[in-house]
């Protein structure tokens, strides 16, 4: 019997676009012998929008930007009178990757796909996700954070604190955005206090990293309660750092899928992986980056609860690597969100 799948995309964040081109992807690879997809498009004003089952795969982004059947109350009336078998969420960034929407569905008790509220709200918060890490006993570059109200009552401090703290280079990052949108490299107090002023455009709370020369290295992990490892890949930006326009324009960047390590090395990266995986709580799918220095440690970066999911991201390549197709992964991420679904329901809530 075929599934009625609810397709959840768009959102009003910064990475709207990245979100769109991720569902043209995914209506294209699934099979809908197996699945009824209904589009489920959120303007980057925050309005809901339900498309009618989709007959064909969108051929263009402009087919997906909805603007009819019902608003947000239509479509909320839908999730919640169980319309749906499995949602599908494919937002990145705020108000869709970082437990806000899977709250809403955890209420309305909607089978979804990826992280639950916690690991998503965790693993969205830069600074949080790092401090996790650190109870962990996870080794990670020195780093540390500031609100746009610190900020704004005293530059001369801040800067003096992040020079001392953290040092040059440091990279500068929206604490709450992904897809590398605001994210600078600092040479010094000039480059900073620009950094700091283009970052607060997009969050309240900025991270400051310190530089490191190391390669970047990254692994998918998929599962739930046991997860698995994917065959690991290596970025090698052509540009001081792996940017927005690196990641979504530029086609010089070189991805290198398997990564040259050592059996010792690739070992002791998926025990890191499992573990961060584990310490947020996470389920479904991540994609875990690591820093090798040139000593050969290996220093978690980040975690992203949802990785750029395009056929040509990273994410899907090294599962393809793996031996699994970009449909394939489709259809175990779905079943790994009716696998966790089915065990939450097992948790009694009277006594």
């Amino acid at each position: 019997m075929k599934k009625k799948l609810g397709l959840l995309y768009g959102g009003k964040s910064a990475e709207h676009n990245v979100s769109l081109q991720t569902a043209k992807a995914v209506t294209a690879a699934l099979d809908l012998y197996k699945f009824d997809v209904y589009p489920i498009y959120i303007s980057i004003d925050g309005t809901w929008t339900e498309g009618e089952k989709l007959e064909t795969p969108a051929s263009t982004i402009e087919e997906l930007q909805l603007t009819e059947n019902g608003g947000t109350e239509h479509v909320l009336s839908m999730l919640a009178q169980g319309k749906y078998d499995v949602v599908f969420p494919l937002l990145h960034g705020p108000n869709g990757e970082d437990g806000t929407v899977q709250g809403l569905l955890e209420v309305l008790n909607v089978p979804y796909v990826g992280n639950g509220v916690l690991a998503s709200s965790a693993g969205m918060d830069k600074v949080i996700m790092k401090n996790v890490f650190a109870q962990a006993g996870l080794k990670q570059v020195g780093y540390t954070h500031m609100t746009r109200t610190e900020w704004e009552q005293n530059k001369e401090a801040g800067c003096a604190l992040i020079e001392r703290e953290i040092g040059w280079p440091c990279f500068v990052k929206p604490a709450n955005l992904g897809s590398s949108v605001g994210i600078s490299k600092c040479q010094n107090k000039e480059e900073l206090i620009g950094a700091m002023e283009e970052a607060f455009q997009f969050d309240r709370k900025v991270i400051i990293e310190e530089g490191v020369v190391a390669r970047e290295i990254e692994v998918g992990i998929l599962g739930n309660e046991m997860p698995v490892c994917s065959v690991i890949g290596e970025i090698v930006p052509k540009k001081d750092f792996y940017d927005y326009k690196a990641k979504y324009e530029d086609e010089d960047t070189a991805l290198i899928i398997p990564a040259d390590l050592t059996d010792a090395q690739k070992m002791e990266m998926e025990q890191l992986a499992i573990r961060a995986f584990r310490s947020l709580d996470c389920s479904g799918l991540v994609r875990a980056d690591f820093f090798l220095t040139e000593s050969g440690d290996l220093l978690i970066n980040e975690v992203n609860t949802m990785p750029g999911f395009t056929p040509f991201s990273m994410f899907p390549l090294l599962w393809k690597e793996a031996g699994v197709e970009y449909p394939q992964l489709i259809e175990k991420m779905i079943g790994l969100a009716v696998e966790r679904h089915i065990e939450k329901q097992k948790i009694k809530y009277t006594v």
